[in-house]
């Protein structure tokens, strides 16, 4: 599988991944039951697409679980910035530094 494709993939992973879980929490502080049916409902469709989507590709798990890593922590605090109003704070900055910085690392190494 050629990078391009496999960074496409591991995006599209990391955005259901990072959005079941948002449907899944809005799912659980919904006030009605049919806001929390339809949330949780739709949360578990999602993850489990995300599921399917990371694991049917013949790529090296660890290597590309690695740079995945990156991917979904990059996707989770847009999520968390636009969906829940949560500003990351300066370690979460500093530390998602660290992390991009060793899914690079991970990326390019041989």
């Amino acid at each position: 599988m050629r990078y391009g494709t496999s960074m496409v993939l591991l995006f599209l992973a990391a955005a259901l991944e990072s959005g079941g879980d948002a449907l899944m929490r809005s799912g659980i502080h919904s006030r009605t039951i049919t806001q929390r049916s339809l949330f949780l409902i739709a949360g578990g469709l999602v993850l489990a697409a995300y599921g399917y989507i990371v694991n049917v590709p013949p790529w090296q798990f660890g290597r590309l679980l690695g740079v995945y890593v990156t991917i979904f922590f990059l996707v989770a605090q847009s999520i968390a910035w636009l969906a829940f109003a949560e500003k990351p704070s300066t370690s979460v900055i500093l530390g998602g530094i660290l992390i991009l910085v060793g899914g690079l690392i991970v990326s390019v190494g041989r």
